[in-house]
């Protein structure tokens, strides 16, 4: 074998320019499929980390009805809805991949919030002691919430960065007072997620997906919220899990749990469902992959076209050589011998191409990245995937002119000589 390859070193030397012209389909073929797996790769790993945003890993589960989240705003409390005990967060722990379990209440676009003369269109939250970590939010200032505060019912709330400019202009929000629905809160901390994140924006569409466009968020303790709100109101879950690859499973399991042992009655059109950024990404990466295909299978073109460039230089080697392969059959060579070398010679063309083609295509990718600012993402399983490939189209294609050397008729072959 080695010296087959020894061999087919020197005849590819040998016939320079024929041989680079026969690898160009190959070149071709898998610099173009690595360029474009690449660039799939890079996008599909951008959509993720801009919704998935700085890797919380957190999936959250809410109430459903009809299939759509259920607004308490509007609709109010749910009838035969349970509040989610304490034994039941214990038991959405127990979940394979789940680390904590937060349970929170929540309202968008409340009114009747009021700092001084301005009003507060934002978000209002009701958490519990472990809304922070889960989300994974550090207090930038101040203090946050203590278990003195939730057994006291404490009317103190937090603040982030959106509510301190939408709502207090600006200015440190320590130790103000906030009016909601006629109840005071004091402002005693600010919180801010512990790695700030900014999704890579290349479009208005992608503008509107991903920008934070909120007026904030007010953070008040889960036992003082009916003081503000309503009493018996069942509660969403966040759940944050080990890592992003089991956000979908743990989503729907903790789903199906709450959804048995919440909703009282089992033909209710209530039930729970898991909203985790996971799934967001791969629909919207799935909306690409039918286009993205299409773009591999015209690049394989190529390599259909290199395959029949490499079927026919070979062929064009047998006529060549047809004195030699007479004369190492007239001294004994067996046919598996000579379809062996000339298989391999066919196999040394196309993973030499293969091998071009690889480097082309990495060095490709990085020119668009970096000419177009687009995400690339080199794929190593790709990349063996190309060279095994163009090795295999050294085969195949190699396989009928190491046939027709193999069967050549020795006296035939030397007369023409």
């Amino acid at each position: 074998m080695i010296e087959n390859i020894r061999l087919a070193f020197q005849g590819i030397w040998s016939h320079k320019l024929r041989s680079v012209l026969t690898m160009l389909g190959i070149i071709i073929g898998i610099a173009a499929i690595i360029t474009i797996v690449s660039t799939i790769e890079g996008t599909n790993e951008q959509i993720k980390e801009n919704l998935i945003g700085a890797g919380n890993n957190v999936v959250t589960v809410q109430l459903n009805k009809d299939g759509y989240p259920y607004d308490m705003t509007w609709e109010g409390i749910p009838q035969g809805v349970r509040v989610i005990t304490e034994d039941t967060r214990k038991e959405l722990e127990q979940i394979r991949g789940v680390e904590k379990v937060s349970l929170y209440t929540a309202r968008q676009y409340v009114d009747q919030v009021y700092y001084q003369n301005n009003q507060f269109n934002g978000e209002v939250y009701g958490i519990d002691e472990n809304f922070l970590n889960v989300y994974g939010y550090q207090v930038k200032s101040g203090r946050g919430f203590t278990r003195e505060d939730l057994e006291s019912f404490r009317k103190v709330a937090l603040v982030d960065g959106n509510t301190i400019s939408t709502l207090f202009g600006g200015e440190d929000p320590i130790g103000r007072s906030l009016e909601m629905k006629g109840e005071v809160f004091t402002v005693v901390g600010v919180v801010a997620l512990s790695e700030e994140f900014a999704p890579t924006i290349n479009s208005y569409n992608e503008y509107w997906l991903y920008a934070d466009t909120s007026a904030g968020a007010i953070y008040l303790p889960s036992a003082v919220w009916p003081s503000v709100y309503s009493f018996d109101e069942p509660q969403s879950v966040a759940i944050q899990v080990t890592n992003t690859d089991v956000m979908t499973t743990v989503g729907k399991e903790a789903a199906d749990l709450l959804t048995a042992k919440q909703i009282a009655d089992t033909e209710s059109t209530f039930d729970y469902r898991s909203q985790d950024m996971l799934e967001q990404a791969q629909q919207l990466q799935s909306m690409s992959q039918s286009t993205n295909t299409q773009l591999v299978w015209i690049a394989s073109i190529s390599l259909l076209v290199g395959g029949i460039g490499v079927m026919n230089i070979m062929l064009v080697s047998v006529t060549e050589r047809t004195s030699e392969i007479g004369l190492k059959k007239a001294i004994g060579a067996k046919k598996r011998r000579i379809r062996l070398q000339f298989l391999t010679e066919a196999a040394v063309l196309t993973s030499l191409g293969g091998i071009i083609g690889v480097a082309s295509g990495v060095g490709l990718a990085e020119l668009i990245s970096n000419m177009m600012q687009i995400p690339v993402s080199i794929s190593v399983p790709a990349i063996l995937i190309a060279v095994v490939f163009s090795t295999a189209i050294g085969v195949i294609f190699g396989l009928l002119p190491a046939v027709k050397a193999a069967n050549m008729n020795p006296i035939e072959a030397l007369r023409r000589n």
